[in-house]
């Protein structure tokens, strides 16, 4: 079978060709948008994580909390806590 490549054939390819890259540009700028948005907001939830902890220790700067050692107790201390030996300084 013989088939002949009329032009309008050869236009209609050419314009099919170019729909497909318009149309994959779009996409392309469509998700590097949409990762931008993500970045950005997963950046501004670790600054304002960031900002209430800052608040949080300025707050209790300088204030001492006494931690009971008994484990059986359900009052858990916030944050980290570290228990540290008693060392004497000469």
């Amino acid at each position: 079978m013989v088939v002949e490549a009329g032009i309008t054939n050869v236009f209609r390819t050419i314009l099919i060709v170019i729909g497909a890259i318009v149309l994959l540009r779009f996409i392309g700028q469509w998700m590097n948008a949409k990762r931008n948005m993500d970045v950005e907001r997963r950046m501004s939830k670790q600054q304002r994580e960031f900002q209430d902890e800052r608040n949080q220790k300025l707050k209790n700067f300088g204030k001492v909390n006494v931690v009971s050692p008994n484990p059986k107790k359900t009052n858990k201390p916030k944050g980290n806590v570290e228990d540290v030996d008693f060392e004497e300084v000469d």
